[in-house]
């Protein structure tokens, strides 16, 4: 019988013991008969009722089972039962100290996983000198006895455009997927803690945590909290998650503002990083990077639930001791190793990791902006840029910049995308003082003027040839000058 058939150990110790001792009891052997059959049933094999494996039972063990079912007419195969240990449910391998911790430590975090409880259990008795602590499964046995069961907070209603995702999730199936290679695809995510942190002005924030995971390898690349979700936070952890790994192919990110941001994209572009995003409310297309929050309320947090004051650069620095010395480093039950070990060992397809410089400048949108023609000027936020003069015959000009940081703006070839120029905020002080550069001279543009010849243009001329050929003459009266006498006039 199997294990999941509802029977406990000693239901089918007791099964099987009938069984054996059964056909005695049936057809009880004649006077002199009973040693033999039962030194035929010691010889014989009976299948484990547990471990499955074949076993045997002396020839002792089956007679004293077959004289305790036949003094029992009401339930034979009940006396034949493994007897419930005294002490069952009792766990005595728990000592006082170590029950009584445990209590405290569950009225402190009630909402921690029996894993969790157990290895700051283990923690805790090393630390304080509790004494031994018995098994993982001994101490969660003894956890359900005792009502120490986790208590998860009360879920939300679901919005509407979460039931669409919900509907489309029942008509379509869903795969698991993983990636060949190590740094084939990443994924990046947001995620709101479920603690508070303590600002410096005396206020209380929930952070965001920014994760980047491998997919193959299942290895965190970066962890680190912010106060906000923006592109700014998102790109300043993404370049240090490349920095400290390498350059990735693919990128996966949800549609949130951050991720979809332009200089999001824009970067990406330049890296030659594919990125590729998820539906809407559909958080398992990234299901890798969900389970991995699980992680960090079920173990992370939880261990900092005592810190009262608890601050963003605590927060952080914790999370980097976490993610190295244990995520990284424990075994993971899908790839049947540590992130570390496979991220080591397997095929990888990562490039090398551009510069910080390149990475800043990477991350940057790119957009169309009128010049100014009356100073040579771009608007961008609300503040004008300065053109150098040697652009002054563009209309439109192509800037690079990133909205979070305006002191590094750069005018870029609208084909190729190659920056040419810085470009600087007008300085309208500076410019009081009178004082202005000379204009540089564009490409073609004669250094010095020319004089006409003194002739009509060439158009002109031509039109005068043109108006001659007709033989007509001029259609107009010449007005007389003021020294010309009327007899003179009419002879004319």
């Amino acid at each position: 019988m199997g294990k999941g058939d509802g029977e406990s150990v000693s239901q089918r110790w007791g099964r099987l013991r009938f069984a054996i001792i059964g056909p005695l009891l049936a057809a009880p052997p004649g006077r002199g008969e009973l040693q033999g059959a039962l030194r035929e049933l010691s010889g014989r094999t009976w299948t484990h009722p547990t471990s499955g494996e074949p076993v045997r039972f002396g020839f002792s063990t089956i007679e004293r089972w077959y004289y305790t079912a036949r003094n029992e007419l009401r339930d034979p195969v009940g006396v034949l039962r493994r007897r419930v240990r005294r002490d069952a449910g009792t766990q005595p391998s728990l000592v006082d100290a170590v029950r009584a911790a445990l209590h405290q430590q569950h009225r402190e975090h009630s909402g921690w996983s029996f894993q969790l409880h157990y290895d700051n259990l283990r923690a805790l008795a090393v630390e304080s000198s509790l004494g031994p602590v018995p098994s993982y499964h001994t101490v969660r046995r003894y956890m359900r006895s005792a009502g120490l069961t986790r208590v998860r907070p009360i879920s939300r209603r679901r919005t509407e455009g979460e039931e669409r995702a919900a509907r489309r999730l029942e008509r379509h199936e869903v795969r698991s997927y993983e990636v060949t290679h190590v740094h084939g695809l990443w994924h990046a995510d947001f995620h709101q803690g479920s603690r508070k942190v303590l600002l410096p002005t005396g206020e209380w924030e929930y952070p965001q945590l920014l994760g980047v995971l491998d997919d193959h390898s299942r290895l965190a690349c970066h962890l680190q909290w912010y106060l906000e979700e923006t592109a700014e936070a998102f790109v300043h952890g993404l370049s240090q998650a490349i920095q400290k790994r390498a350059l990735p192919r693919a990128l996966m990110t949800d549609n949130g503002s951050a991720m979809i941001a332009a200089e999001t994209r824009q970067g990406l572009e330049d890296l030659s990083v594919v990125h590729e995003t998820t539906l809407e409310h559909s958080p398992y297309q990234n299901g890798k990077q969900e389970a991995f929050w699980t992680q960090i309320e079920e173990r992370l947090l939880p261990m900092l639930e005592g810190v009262k004051e608890l601050t963003l650069p605590l927060l952080n620095e914790a999370t980097q001791a976490w993610v190295e010395q244990e995520y990284n480093r424990a075994h993971h039950d899908e790839i049947a190793m540590a992130p570390v070990a496979r991220y080591r060992s397997s095929p990888e397809v990562g490039r090398d990791s551009p510069d910080s410089q390149a990475l800043r400048q990477a991350f940057r949108c790119k957009q169309w902006r009128h010049q100014r023609q009356s100073d040579g000027t771009v608007s961008i936020k609300g503040r004008r840029f300065e053109v150098p003069s040697r652009f002054r015959q563009q209309r439109r000009v192509v800037v690079r910049y990133a909205r979070w940081d305006l002191s590094r703006i750069d005018l870029a070839d609208p084909h190729t995308g190659k920056v040419l120029s810085p470009l600087y905020p007008q300085d309208k002080a500076k410019n009081a003082d009178g004082r202005r550069r000379v204009l540089v001279p564009l490409p073609h543009q004669p250094t010095e003027p020319m004089q006409p010849d003194g002739r009509p243009a060439p158009l002109l001329r031509k039109l005068m040839r043109e108006y001659a050929a007709t033989g007509l003459p001029p259609a107009y009266l010449p007005k007389p000058d003021a020294g010309t006498n009327e007899e003179e006039e009419d002879e004319s």
